[in-house]
């Protein structure tokens, strides 16, 4: 086990990128499906923080999820080569993965119920297919690492309770108004310049949405990164 403090460095995420399995590393496309029925996995992450138990109660990232995330940060980025995915991809993965975890342990007041965590959820499943620039690349990219339909809908919830956080408890973003879409529409700085607004108002919420918890998760987690003690857990 390596240890790299509340920082991880550049190094050790190189590193960790160097351990995933050759398969992670490769094309972004369907594989065939694994001869075994088991899908075996291991520990790559191992951390923890005062708002999820503190030492006591470490969290763990498996090697196939972190993969599978780092993928989707290749298929959002338009500066990416085709089909692969870079160290930077992986340390953005891991940087969203425990804002995720730390924002989903913490309190909402109103508490959300569960119907509103489903539809929180589903918005959040057609949030990523957006991101990963269509259904099809998001279901390649889970099955290139055997992601099952159950740890997909595990992460989905997780970035539900994250999202319901930061709205009731930061500042509201999961519904801005049409005249908030309009404005940002105007301003030509979205994937939807020179459209009309009756044509792309449920694709540009979603994306206004999308980047709006993005900035709230990268701001919370640069406060929250010195409480964060993480472990790189090297291959045996």
């Amino acid at each position: 086990m390596r240890r790299s403090g509340p920082l991880t460095t550049q190094l050790s995420l190189l590193a960790l990128l160097a351990s995933l399995a050759p398969s992670a590393r490769g094309q972004i496309a369907p594989v065939a499906p694994p001869a075994a029925p088991v899908q075996l996995d291991r520990v790559v992450v191992r951390w923890h923080a005062p708002e999820t138990g503190g030492v006591r109660r470490p969290q763990f990232i498996f090697e196939r999820e972190l993969a599978f995330e780092a993928r989707l940060e290749a298929l959002a980025d338009p500066d990416a080569e085709p089909g692969l995915y870079r160290d930077r991809h992986v340390r953005a993965a891991l940087d969203r993965h425990i804002a995720e975890t730390l924002l989903a342990s913490l309190p909402i007041s109103p508490a959300p119920t569960s119907a509103e965590v489903a539809k929180r959820a589903e918005a959040a499943r057609i949030a990523l297919e957006q991101r990963a620039r269509g259904r099809a690349r998001l279901l390649a990219a889970a099955a290139a690492e055997g992601m099952s339909s159950d740890e997909l809908d595990a992460l989905l919830r997780r970035q539900a309770r994250a999202s319901l956080y930061l709205d009731r408890m930061v500042a509201p973003m999961l519904e801005p108004t049409d005249f908030e879409l309009k404005i940002v529409l105007r301003s030509g700085a979205t994937p939807f310049k020179d459209q009309r607004y009756e044509d792309v108002a449920p694709a540009l919420k979603r994306w206004y949405v999308g980047q709006r918890l993005a900035q709230a998760l990268d701001a919370y987690y640069q406060n929250a990164r010195a409480r964060v003690s993480l472990s790189i857990v090297s291959a045996r």
